[in-house]
């Protein structure tokens, strides 16, 4: 199976097909994803909240980044994979964040790589991509910036916010991003971006007009009880899967699981 590339996704949203994006963090999940034909694997930050159950993305390494794209690129036969860089990893220097971002791809086998923030990302965007390296843009609610939003808040409510959005999504298209994730702000501020723009939109709580949708696989699976309003659950696998180790741990303590037919002669 032919795998995709960055001139894929943009002759996707030419041809007004919509793109399938979902996090993975490893290769069986990775691995999945692919067969069903997701376009886009992004082994995102989140892992730091929902894979190292910290509160925020914050705490995420480089170190943490590669480890698990490199494990996600191995089950990635057709899906293009793409390489989120972690709070800290980019916000230094130009220098330092092209260094991060050629380990990302070198060592963690990334094939493009995504970065949060706005105008002043241009520069190390163009020297990213001198690298040869294609890069996702992030607008919206950036979730390494809670702390300056105070929460996980929806962005772009205001007319100067919605304003200041697209703005910043005409200069990342400029510097030469490949497609602009769009997160938590309100859908008519996100149609207009995506209107605006002749590179594809990704939304995640940004309403049906963007080229292509993103979500976190394990919200979309249920793994947990929480979900943003943006959250569609597909499954409830929390629910199956405490039923299925419950009904394990009652079997092997009533000594019905082995029994002999689970046994070698």
């Amino acid at each position: 199976m032919k795998k995709k590339t960055v001139l894929d996704i943009l002759e996707m949203m030419e041809k007004g097909e919509k793109i399938t994006m979902l996090t993975a963090y490893d290769y069986v999940m990775a691995s999945i994803l692919d067969e069903a034909g997701t376009d886009l694997l992004l082994v995102g930050d989140t892992m730091g909240m929902v894979v190292h159950g910290n509160p925020t993305t914050l705490p995420v390494t480089l170190e943490d980044s590669i480890r698990h794209t490199q494990a996600v690129a191995r089950g990635a036969k057709q899906a293009m994979v793409i390489g989120d860089l972690p709070f800290g990893t980019f916000q230094v220097s130009v220098e330092e964040t092209v260094r991060n971002v050629i380990k990302l791809v070198k060592i963690g086998n990334a094939e493009t790589v995504k970065l949060e923030g706005g105008s002043e990302r241009c520069e190390a965007v163009k020297k990213i991509l001198d690298a040869g390296i294609p890069v996702m843009g992030h607008l919206g609610l950036t979730p390494q910036s809670i702390h300056k939003f105070g929460g996980f808040k929806v962005q772009g409510k205001t007319e100067e916010s919605a304003r200041l959005l697209l703005e910043e999504s005409k200069q990342l298209e400029k510097a030469g991003i490949f497609s602009l994730v769009l997160e938590a702000i309100p859908w008519k501020v996100a149609k207009k971006i995506t209107d605006s723009l002749s590179i594809p939109t990704i939304g995640i709580g940004a309403g049906p007009y963007c080229d292509g949708q993103v979500l976190v696989t394990y919200d979309l699976l249920g793994y947990f009880d929480f979900g943003a309003k943006f959250v569609k659950r597909y499954l409830n696998l929390k629910e199956q899967i405490l039923k299925a180790i419950q009904e394990y741990n009652r079997e092997v303590r009533e000594g019905i699981f082995p029994d002999l037919s689970y046994s070698y002669e």
